[in-house]
């Protein structure tokens, strides 16, 4: 299975960032986690990382036509207001989407607690750490 597994704003900062709620492991920690999962149950994964909003939209509309066949997204902070995303997400219909969120967002901030682009997704895990992704990438093989 061809998996692209996109990560928003500050996700680089792993291990840098609020180490309280998104623990110590870095950036690199977690893609090799992801590679050594794919290469386990023998899928091809693309690790994508960006700041930017439309960054992640062209990448998205791009799994449209290159042979992606599952995605794990975590959108950061985009997850509470991007509709630009959301619409990209909803474009790729006939692949299985799972929203990643490494805290439990239900139990933070009120606006947290609001993802405006779940609904585009097949599923959402949220606080389960880092082994959320992992999640994700079996969930695709259903």
């Amino acid at each position: 299975m061809k998996i692209l597994v996109i990560n928003g704003p500050n996700l680089n900062f792993l291990g840098i960032r609020e180490k309280a709620v998104y623990g110590n492991q870095d950036y690199d920690y977690l893609c090799n986690m992801i590679k050594e999962k794919a290469e386990k149950d023998g899928d091809e994964v693309e690790l994508y990382q960006s700041n930017h909003e439309g960054a992640i939209i062209d990448r998205l509309q791009a799994a449209y036509s290159d042979g992606t066949e599952g995605i794990v997204i975590n959108p950061g902070a985009y997850t509470h207001y991007s509709y630009a995303i959301h619409d990209a997400l909803k474009c790729l219909e006939d692949i299985t989407k799972v929203e990643i969120h490494i805290s439990d967002i239900q139990s933070r901030e009120d606006f947290r607690k609001v993802s405006v682009t779940a609904p585009a997704c097949d599923k959402q895990i949220y606080g389960h750490g880092l082994n959320g992704y992992l999640e994700a990438m079996d969930y695709l093989h259903f």
